[in-house]
């Protein structure tokens, strides 16, 4: 985490503790989630939060994670997609930092329990070029601020007990479920216009496969059911990063959401992602063991 960033995090961690939001979770109870969240074990589950106190047990977590994850190299927009809205019942987006060691690489084998209630999902990262991406309000702004888009392959953890118990809020709680992912080949931005428009219409309008080994699809979407345009996760995050103090930075990777179903995962299960009407996009795959 930036100094900025940690500063900001435990001031309001601080403002939290002093009763600022009763339903905040205390420091004892957020050492214990991280220590679940260590340990891959169930944690109680977070409940009846508001949105200020998700914020502010996310500022507690996060500054735990810090601790035992490292630097944070970007953030996730989770609940972008209406259908994974409505599993967790809310009407808007939440987030979360990912931090150094949770993107792997193409082809990864991962343990099949790598959380507490791991999961996976076709997601897609951007990679951001320029900190104008922080006052972005269009796709198309957005698409002039990153340099790459890369297939991925999300890995979240629900972490808690009672998953089917969470709401937008204890998501938001427990850093958006973030754990690992798994990343394909970066996709550059193209450097002329007429060949970004056709690659905002492809990110749009592209079919998100979720096959298993012998091809047979068992999930997916369409770009278009993330916010409308996949990037539409950006301009929603950054808004929602300066409400808090924050801003994306040049290098940040951001996973833009789930274009399918949250499904779990089983033992010798192979997943790939392909991105139909995405040119120049290679499948990403996954093995879980």
């Amino acid at each position: 985490m930036r100094p900025r960033q940690t500063l900001i995090a435990l001031a309001l961690a601080v403002a939290c503790a002093t009763g600022a939001q009763a339903e905040c979770l205390s420091d004892a109870q957020v050492a214990d989630l991280t220590a679940h969240y260590l340990a891959r074990t169930p944690a109680p589950n977070p409940e009846k939060l508001s949105e200020a106190d998700a914020a502010c047990t996310r500022a507690k977590f996060d500054a735990q994670l810090e601790k035992h994850l490292g630097k944070v190299i970007g953030y996730k927009a989770a609940l972008t997609n209406p259908a994974v809205q409505q599993r967790f019942g809310t009407k808007q987006p939440v987030w979360g930092k990912l931090y150094e060691g949770m993107v792997l690489p193409n082809g990864a084998t991962v343990e099949a329990a790598f959380g507490a209630r791991p999961l996976f999902e076709a997601d897609m990262l951007v990679r951001v070029r320029s900190n104008a991406v922080n006052q972005a309000k269009t796709p198309m702004e957005v698409l002039q601020a990153i340099d790459q888009v890369i297939p991925f392959i999300e890995l979240p953890d629900l972490l808690v007990q009672a998953p089917p118990r969470l709401d937008g809020a204890g998501v938001a709680a427990i850093n958006a479920g973030a754990r690992l992912g798994v990343a394909g080949t970066p996709l550059p931005v193209p450097a002329f216009r007429a060949e970004r428009y056709a690659l905002l219409d492809a990110l749009r309008d592209m079919d998100v496969i979720v096959a298993d080994a012998d091809g047979k699809r068992i999930g997916g979407g369409k770009g278009s059911e993330i916010l409308g345009h996949p990037l539409n996760a950006v301009v929603w995050l950054a808004q929602a990063l300066a409400q808090e103090g924050l801003a994306l930075q040049p290098g940040d990777l951001v996973s833009l959401g789930s274009f399918s179903a949250l499904q779990p995962p089983k033992p010798g299960l192979t997943v790939t992602v392909r991105y139909e009407g995405l040119s120049g996009a290679a499948p990403v795959q996954v093995q879980f063991k």
